[in-house]
């Protein structure tokens, strides 16, 4: 397990937030953090996610949250209550290939995926501020590259990127880090309909040097060291996850 690198209870005590936490990345995100002795606040866009992800045997421990990251009055209204934050996780995020290149689709996929994120970390700075916390942003392959299918999902990750750096800078003075995550060809829901295409996972797997796709888990495991004391002096980064794609 990804965990076992790092010491049994590195986050007791410590409160954690990680949004699109009910699958995919953040699911393991949150369940790595627990783990670790974490109390952990997951959040999911529906009640449909959070009933699932609530009722699996494996999430014990998490607590699972519905949060539309457009809304920035139900962001204050989870925040408000919280005591202390010691890292942000925002790793909430849609993909809609193909009709992204439509005003509308491409407005809402940015709404989400990059203004729900700052407007997260925004809500959550003054609590980080307390705790000399961290945030960690989930980046993207599209962070650096275009992606014909999904012009908003790249637009909004190449910003999660800039956003990052900017707000390293900003909050540096605050003691408070931030920094992202690039997970490569990860298997996720997200990434389902490549994995089950065999002519278009084959490109992805022979440009990859390690020759298979991701785990959630390894991801996670970028994120907590991103979280950690370990990375007390790394902010600004974006820490590419992918198997040597971005080598080639």
């Amino acid at each position: 397990m990804i965990v076992d690198a790092f010491a049994p209870l590195l986050f007791e005590g410590r409160a954690i937030l990680v949004t699109g936490g009910t699958s995919g990345i953040g699911l393991a995100c949150a369940k790595a953090f627990r783990d670790l002795g974490a109390e952990v606040t997951a959040t999911g866009a529906t009640n449909a996610e959070r009933g699932r992800a609530s009722e699996e045997e494996s999430n014990a421990g998490i607590s699972f949250v519905v949060l539309d990251v457009r809304d920035a009055a139900a962001i204050d209204k989870l925040l408000k209550p919280m005591d202390r934050l010691h890292a942000l996780v925002n790793a909430a995020g849609v993909i809609r290939r193909d009709v992204e290149h439509e005003p509308d689709v491409f407005a809402d996929v940015i709404d989400i995926n990059l203004n729900g994120t700052m407007r997260v970390c925004s809500a959550a700075r003054s609590k980080l501020r307390e705790a000399h916390g961290s945030v960690v942003n989930v980046a993207s392959m599209l962070t650096f590259f275009g992606g014909p299918r999904v012009p908003a999902y790249s637009a909004s990750k190449g910003g999660i990127g800039q956003l990052t750096k900017s707000l390293a800078a900003a909050w540096a003075a605050d003691g408070i880090r931030v920094n992202a995550v690039a997970p490569g060809w990860i298997a996720t829901p997200l990434t389902q309909a490549l994995q089950d295409d065999p002519e278009r996972s084959r490109p992805i797997l022979s440009r990859t040097p390690m020759g298979r796709w991701g785990t959630p888990e390894e991801v996670a495991g970028g994120v907590v060291f991103l979280a950690s004391p370990a990375a007390r002096f790394v902010t600004g980064a974006i820490l590419v996850i992918d198997g040597g794609y971005l080598t080639m």
